[in-house]
């Protein structure tokens, strides 16, 4: 079983517009997930502006990768390491635990995430 940050079953994150480094609508992970994609977050305005100011856009339409672009409300894995530079830099969006996969926590202390945790596992 894929397991979440608090030691459940791994939750869908989104599927519209599907995440996961596997577009499987899961936070789901490998060896090959350079970027650990593993928090499940609900994308906010004020998290997409700073992702794209430092050199993630991620609002942006990429047709030639089937990516639609993200915006507030979207669910969506994003980087554990993203994640914690957003939350540092004060931009942090509020993360689903129950959808956020168990190897955040290599990057990400829990007691961050429970700190913006949207769901009611927390």
């Amino acid at each position: 079983m894929v397991r979440n940050v608090l030691g459940g079953a791994l939750a869908e994150c989104g599927n519209d517009p599907v995440t996961g480094f596997f577009r499987d609508g899961c936070c789901n992970t490998s060896e090959e997930d350079a970027g650990s994609h593993t928090v499940c977050a609900t994308v906010t305005a004020d998290f997409l502006a700073y992702s794209a100011s430092v050199g993630n856009d991620l609002s942006t339409p990429r047709p030639e990768y089937g990516f639609v672009g993200l915006i507030p409300g979207d669910g969506w894995c994003v980087c554990a390491a993203r994640w914690l530079q957003a939350a540092e830099a004060g931009y942090a969006c509020p993360v689903r635990l129950a959808a956020t996969h168990e190897r955040a926590l290599d990057v990400v202390p829990l007691a961050l995430l429970r700190t913006h945790a949207s769901d009611s596992d927390n």
